[in-house]
């Protein structure tokens, strides 16, 4: 047998380890997913792969297909799995990114706890025990589970949010070690540092969480370098690392101000949340309420990681393991505090950024953004490390610890299994979801399906883009909103979307319009006929046009 030696760490392996088991969890899961239907039961998962898609498969292929609203990191990494026409219709395409994404995110944490109790001589006995209570906290998450199999958001911005706290940690800890005095200790700081940087850029361009993570981290560093004003080393380093964060809100603000002629076309634009708040008028309970915003999310959180009011311990044990950090772990007390940022950031999204949250066990009892919740895991996997390794620590005689640990172990697995069990409330969410528009979309696809291959269409596609990834219409075969010149507007009589509009025969074969949409208001209707209805009771009639003559080749 292999013996081994001090050169050759157990924690590189443990991570080994830890990658291995993530990987085999995240294959299991989306094996019974995809088998079950499930990959695309949200209706933004259908939008990221479809945005995807357009960039080149479009009447006007081309990274403006990229749009608004959603950050664009996500969808480019989906684009080289979704050019297969199978991985486009199934979802698989736009499982991929997040899968890897999760296997990273499960690394990440058991690096940044491992990192975090190996630094101090006091705690380092107890690191790999920490680290791998905090991983499988991570990785075992129901919810998680399933959202790593989706083509959702969430998971690629974990792996970043967890890599750049991790990286921060190591560039805190390189300070404290007396960095100074020590040239590779200084290389190691700049590498954590530059590393720190990428991943925040990566989170930054993910989801809009990452640019106050960014913000954060940013003021921390802008502390440090006033502080060690005369380290020259540090100062530039620091100010490569501010512009270095600062240039992805930049360039989003950039392109949205030139495409769009509006910087926060994002925020306040027709595709924005608060004109989607609008148009469905969905309850805000917490509205202009920062404290009841914060509850919300935090109800959204535990409901995440336990069923019920169970929730309520991990909240307990979170607080302990940070008072617990501030006493063992000073001087990485700042940072793991940075796992809680997305606490005041949804606090402020909900009262007053337009994305409310609700939770079933409070009013109005519905299920509604609550994925948003699982921005605090990382936070609460961290605490259940923390907690692992402090009862190895306190308990010096060693007499009771494999019983408190199993104690731990069991606790984590009783507050997981109840929440399989009642279903997982993203994945619950999701089939609300998609029981609100399937029996719209099916049937308009069914249509769809029965015409022609070949046929041309104009649509709007922003509601309702999965009726032609059902079909398997290329959407090069459809002339839809995104198909014009955003920064002619408010209209671009020149675009292409607008012409179709205005004479639809010359472009297209048939027209789809649904109640209130753009196509139902302003397409000239002279030469359609109408060829099907479709009434769902709570949602808009749908209508299927045929064209009386054939396009011209659009010009």
């Amino acid at each position: 047998m292999k013996t081994v030696t001090a050169a050759e760490p157990t924690a590189d392996r443990s991570i080994t380890r830890v990658a291995g088991l993530s990987v085999l969890v995240s294959l299991a899961s989306f094996l019974y997913y995809i088998q079950h239907g499930d990959l695309l039961l949200y209706g933004d998962a259908v939008a990221h792969i479809n945005i995807a898609r357009r960039v080149f498969d479009s009447q006007t292929p081309g990274l403006l297909q990229l749009g608004t609203v959603w950050l664009p990191l996500p969808h480019l990494l989906m684009i080289p799995f979704i050019v297969s026409k199978s991985m486009w219709q199934n979802g698989a395409g736009g499982s991929l990114p997040s899968m890897v994404a999760y296997v990273l995110g499960a690394m990440g944490i058991f690096r940044l706890v491992g990192g975090a109790l190996e630094a101090d001589i006091r705690t380092k006995p107890a690191a790999v025990v920490g680290a791998w209570a905090a991983a499988l906290a991570y990785v075992a998450n129901p919810n998680l589970i399933y959202m790593q199999a989706t083509a959702m958001t969430e998971p690629i911005y974990l792996a970043f949010f967890i890599w750049a706290v991790a990286y921060f940690a190591e560039f805190i800890r390189s300070l404290a070690e007396n960095a100074d005095a020590n040239p590779s200790k200084r290389r190691i700081m700049r590498i954590a540092l530059s590393r720190c940087a990428w991943c925040l850029a990566g989170a930054e361009l993910s989801r809009y969480d990452g640019w106050i993570l960014a913000t954060a981290i940013g003021a921390v560093t802008v502390v440090i370098a006033l502080r060690r004003w005369q380290d020259r080393i540090l100062r530039r380093a620091a100010v490569k690392f501010l512009l270095g964060i600062a240039l992805a809100p930049v360039l989003w603000l950039a392109y949205n101000a030139v495409v769009y002629g509006n910087a926060l076309e994002f925020a306040n634009g027709p595709y924005s949340a608060k004109a989607i708040e609008q148009r469905i008028a969905a309850p805000n309970p917490a509205l202009h309420n920062t404290a009841l915003g914060a509850l919300y999310f935090l109800k959204s959180a535990q409901l995440n990681v336990a069923d019920g009011n169970w929730g309520r311990f991990w909240l307990v044990a979170a607080l302990l393991a940070l008072a617990i950090a501030a006493w063992k772990l000073r001087a990485q007390c700042a940072t793991l505090l940075l796992l809680w940022i997305p606490l005041p950031f949804y606090a402020l999204s909900i009262a007053y950024g337009s994305v409310p949250v609700h939770v079933y066990t409070w009013w109005p009892f519905a299920a509604f953004n609550q994925r948003y919740g699982l921005q605090l895991l990382p936070m609460f996997a961290v605490s259940a490390g923390i907690l692992a390794a402090s009862i190895l620590l306190f308990d010096r005689t060693r007499r009771h610890i494999g019983k408190i640990l199993a104690v731990l172990f069991v606790l984590i697995v009783v507050s997981y299994t109840f929440v399989w069990k009642s279903e997982p409330q993203c994945l619950r969410e999701a089939r609300k979801n998609w029981e609100i528009r399937h029996n719209l979309n099916s049937a308009v696809q069914r249509i769809v399906a029965q015409l022609p291959p070949t046929s041309r269409f104009l649509m709007d596609l922003g509601e309702h883009v999965g009726v032609m990834e059902q079909a398997g219409s290329p959407l090069r075969q459809v002339v839809n909103n995104e198909n014009h010149r955003p920064w002619k507007r408010p209209t671009d009589p020149e675009g292409l979307w607008e012409r179709a509009l205005a004479d639809p025969p010359r472009y297209v074969n048939f027209v789809i319009a649904f109640d209130g949409d753009v196509v139902d208001q302003t397409v000239n209707k002279t030469d359609l006929t109408v060829l099907a209805e479709v009434h769902v009771t709570g949602q808009p009639h749908a209508r299927v046009y045929a064209v009386r003559s054939a396009p011209n080749q659009p010009r």
